[in-house]
């Protein structure tokens, strides 16, 4: 084999070797910036259903003020 095709050959096994060790490397940062992306989105998710947990208790808080309110009225009225 001449020196040429030999020199050739481990040319083309060194870039083949660094074109994979990019693509794993670009991969594994990829896999990692979506886990990531994945815990900020489930934050946010849980922040979501925690505000409409408290939403759906500020509307009964407000119903029963509401509702109390209108017994005082009404037993102001009654004492009057």
């Amino acid at each position: 084999m001449s020196e040429a095709v030999l020199v050739a050959l481990i040319g083309l096994c060194g870039s083949g070797a660094g074109s994979l060790a990019g693509v794993m490397a670009s991969a594994r940062l990829t896999r990692y910036r979506l886990e990531q992306l994945e815990k900020r989105v489930q934050a946010h998710n849980r922040l979501v259903e925690r505000m409409y947990q408290v939403e759906e208790r500020t509307e009964l808080q407000e119903e029963k003020i509401k509702s109390a309110s209108r017994r005082i009225e009404d037993l102001e009225q009654a004492v009057r």
